[in-house]
């Protein structure tokens, strides 16, 4: 056995002495929260999920069944037996938990955050996870504000096979390779409730009642790799790492259709379609390697889909470890448009793969990149985290045709933990409420704060003296950080809080055991579909410094009206205008003058009609001017120059998202 394997087998035994000393207080009192599978529901005092709470996902920890009598179990065992042989998925731990985040203790300071108990579920409930989402609370067809909370089986802690108990230790015998007769490892994908790598499980957001939600039971072990909620259709999209499609569940847990970017993606940008080429996952085969991702059965990376995020209307996703970011149009009766777009490649010194993706009330996209997948035989790391960035994107505006994107071209970043480089990402990110001063949580602002999952959060030797004050070093779980603070900005992010996923310190060297975050973070007075919103309006028209009215001539154009209405693709604004000087106007040409703000002018216009124009990348209740050209069609279809009446319109959108 090597060094390091000792080194760590010697850590996990500390932690299995802990476990028992702790297993009349925290730990039992969190576990005794969790409401077992096909169990009573029990009565709970409150709910479950609360606006910001925080989901999140991680590998559940190892055990040495019937051997914790003996806390020097090294010793114990037979000569010639390697410990890591005997270790195990601890199923009785969590592999997902619900954090109540709402009072953080005071105004950032790079500390650790102590929170309540969270509410867990447990490995041998649901096995390994990692994606998680949640739905919009409706119940017997009506709103409850109590949502439920979904989370997706994963290959992205590992994968472990064993065969039979041959040595009568009362523990099967763990498999490096495949071999006659392996199974999954119990805690792997939660077999024992009738899960599998495939699996969709769904806890009730009331009562903590966890049941299977669907089954893609085509998935060999891959796993999935994201799933969304669309809120629109209250449907969702889950994306399959064994065959790279993505597939529409409904609210029900059926599969509807299927999306497969290999073959109607990748034309559209050019790219040769790409069917799956049929590989699977074979844990009784001899090709099988458990530290060997590449036998795993995952489908091609040109066409392997990681993550998924539904937004105004299209459903993004990223594809491949060149973490390129597409979107698909989502029709108004909830299927595939079939309009797929490429949106951008994300430009990195190393290709690593995306997948997290979340977008704020204004339209900025952020990015969660993860290590290649790793699986050490001795549970040590499961990713390079030493390399995960996370970033974010706007649109470009006015859009560049020089670009190929529509995306702006350098995105901004930000720190993620404590050690060199600040790239400490695990893969998973969402946004949430702000906070006030004194790190209480602030309902009333909608996506202020980024959270974000990472390991080593606060491990530094530099800066072990000014750490030591905000508590433990090996933090595994997740940064919680003001949206404003983009590099330079919080290096190092002092500016920043800190929650552990386990509530352990003692492993400061093991990678990506932590996976998603989710917040539920429902924003109030958000509008629905095609819905009309109030308030907004518009401040008197002006003409722009180098369009002066000539002097006596009354204004070409004057606003009466401004609607506003929520649509699947965001705000609309119905401008309903007067052509008070007889200029014979019939057609309108609209251009943002606002930073970030992009504005969508409309195809064709029917006379007497008011002219709509979509916005996007605002914040609600901003002053968003937009430029108008007012002309004739026919004047314009004589080619070269036309006339046309430029002015200025101040929109005050109204205070409420249209965004999920």
């Amino acid at each position: 056995m090597s060094g390091d394997q000792s080194a760590f087998v010697r850590t996990r035994a500390g932690l299995l002495r802990r476990a028992m000393q702790l297993a009349s207080g925290f730990l039992a009192l969190a576990l005794a929260t969790t409401l077992w599978l096909g169990g009573a529901v029990q009565a709970q005092e409150t709910r479950i999920i609360h606006p910001g709470s925080m989901a999140v996902t991680g590998f559940s920890g190892t055990v040495i069944p019937n051997f914790e009598q003996d806390p020097n179990f090294e010793e114990g065992l037979p000569p010639g037996v390697d410990p890591v042989d005997e270790i195990f998925i601890d199923t009785m731990r969590a592999t997902l938990r619900v954090f109540d985040v709402s009072r953080l203790g005071g105004p950032a300071s790079g500390q650790l955050v102590f929170t309540p108990p969270p509410f867990e579920v447990t490995a041998g409930q649901i096995g390994q996870v990692f994606a998680i989402t949640y739905d919009d609370g409706v119940r017997d067809g009506a709103p409850s504000g109590n949502p439920n909370l979904y989370a997706g089986a994963t290959s992205l802690h590992g994968i472990r096979i064993v065969t039979s108990d041959e040595d009568a230790d009362g523990r099967p015998e763990r498999q490096r390779r495949g071999a006659a007769g392996a199974t999954f490892m119990d805690g792997q994908f939660g077999t024992e409730n009738g899960g599998g790598p495939g699996t969709i499980w769904k806890i009730d957001g009331i009562t903590g009642q966890v049941s299977k939600f669907a089954d893609i039971d085509t998935n060999s072990g891959p796993g999935i790799g994201d799933v969304t909620f669309d809120n629109i259709h209250r449907q969702f999209f889950t994306s399959d790492l064994d065959t790279g499609l993505i597939h529409r569940i409904d609210a029900n847990g059926t599969l509807v259709d299927t999306f497969d970017h290999g073959v109607a993606g990748r034309p559209a940008h050019g790219l040769a379609p790409l069917a799956d080429d049929g590989s699977a996952m074979d844990i009784e085969g001899a090709a099988f390697d458990s530290e060997d991702p590449d036998s795993w059965g995952y489908t091609q990376d040109e066409r392997r889909v990681w993550s998924v995020a539904y937004h105004g209307a299209r459903l993004y996703y990223s594809v491949g470890e060149k973490a390129e970011i597409w979107s698909v149009g989502i029709a108004r009766d909830g299927s595939f448009a079939g309009d797929p777009r490429w949106e951008l490649t994300v430009k990195a010194d190393k290709d690593h793969v995306v997948t997290d993706i979340a977008f704020d009330i204004s339209g900025l996209m952020y990015l969660a990149k993860r290590g290649p997948v790793e699986n050490r035989y001795d549970y040590r790391r499961f990713a390079d985290s030493g390399e995960g960035e996370v970033i974010r994107y706007w649109r470009e505006n006015p859009d560049d045709p020089a670009t190929e994107s529509i995306w702006v071209k350098i995105p901004q970043d930000y720190a993620v933990g404590f050690p060199k480089d600040n790239q400490q990402s695990a893969g998973g990110l969402d946004l949430q409420y702000g906070y006030d001063a004194d790190g209480n949580l602030d309902t009333s602002v909608c996506t202020e704060i980024l959270v974000k999952t990472g390991d080593k959060l606060r491990d530094n030797p530099a800066l072990a003296e000014q750490l030591a004050g905000g508590g433990p070093l090996a933090v595994h779980g997740v940064q919680i950080t003001p949206t404003a603070l983009v590099r330079p900005a919080n290096v190092p992010p002092f500016g920043s809080w800190f929650v552990d996923f386990d509530g352990y310190f003692e492993d400061p060297e093991v990678e990506a055991h932590v996976g998603d975050v989710e917040v539920w973070h429902p924003c109030e007075g958000r509008a629905g579909y095609y819905e009309r919103i109030p308030g907004g309006g518009y401040l008197s028209p002006f003409y722009p410094p180098d369009f002066p009215p000539p002097g006596g001539v009354p204004p070409c154009l004057d606003v009466e009206d401004v609607r506003y209405f929520c649509t699947p693709s965001g705000l609309e604004a119905e401008l309903h205008l007067r052509d008070p000087a007889g200029f014979g106007g019939d057609s309108i040409k609209a251009l943002s003058r606002t930073s970030h703000v992009g504005v969508i002018s409309p195809q064709s216009h029917a006379p007497g009609t008011p002219y709509t124009i979509g916005i996007t990348g605002h914040y609600p209740g901003d002053t968003v001017d937009v430029g108008l050209c007012f002309y004739r069609q026919s004047d314009r279809d004589k080619g070269g120059y036309f006339p046309c009446c430029k002015m200025t319109v101040p929109l005050r959108t109204p205070a409420v998202s249209c965004e999920r």
